[in-house]
């Protein structure tokens, strides 16, 4: 039976912390999927038991958190969701033990939510998304599928966030504004006005350079 067994997929550094998170949650690691050269390794103590070739064998066991990071391009965590999903398997939602996540709010199937980020009343997070830590999602905001919000973002009340977008470390999403998909927001970037074109932008205004 599957309980709340979880196989990550990814043995790198947001596995890792990913790995703090899952420790003082209800989900229990049976094991991780990695690349070939890393198996029969560990990671803080949990094995590394196959690549992602070997997804099938789990299916009925455990479910399954992919924990790759993702700055640059959401392709290959789509890409191993898609995997996962094909081959017949389940996607976890996982969220931290210190992390507020409104009853009022939607969290997508394969999201994370980190150490201590907020997610509040009204606001939807989507499939896929690293929602990372101390992050603040407010109330009735919308973050989209595979998007990265990572470290000390805020994202105000009624913003949204497209699709496959990286909101870079202690940026800000002023109240209402949307960022359309495939956008890099850099560190620290302050963006106070709707973003229409994908590309990445930072400054404060956040202007686009790139």
């Amino acid at each position: 039976m599957k309980n709340k067994n979880l196989i990550l997929i990814g043995g790198g550094g947001h596995c890792r912390s990913v790995i703090d998170v899952i420790e003082n949650t209800e989900w229990t690691i049976c094991g991780i999927l990695d690349v070939l050269e890393n198996v029969g390794k560990k990671v803080l103590g949990y094995n590394i038991v196959g690549t992602d070739e070997q997804i099938i064998d789990y299916i009925k066991e455990a479910y399954f958190l992919v924990t790759i990071g993702q700055i640059k391009g959401s392709d290959l965590r789509k890409a191993l969701h898609e995997k996962i999903i094909l081959s017949g398997g389940e996607l976890a939602t996982v969220v931290a033990s210190d992390a507020h996540v409104s009853k009022y709010s939607e969290i997508g199937k394969g999201t994370v939510i980190m150490h201590k980020a907020v997610v509040n009343a009204g606001a939807k997070v989507g499939m896929g998304c690293i929602i990372n830590t101390i992050a603040n999602i407010e109330h009735d905001a919308a973050v989209g599928d595979y998007c990265h919000i990572s470290t000390g973002v805020m994202i105000n009340g009624d913003c949204i966030i497209g699709n496959d977008t990286f909101v870079g470390s202690g940026s800000i999403i002023h109240n209402g504004v949307s960022v359309t998909e495939h956008c890099i927001i850099a560190a620290g970037a302050v963006v106070r006005k709707n973003i229409a074109e994908c590309g990445t932008y930072a400054g404060n205004p956040a202007i686009k350079y790139k």
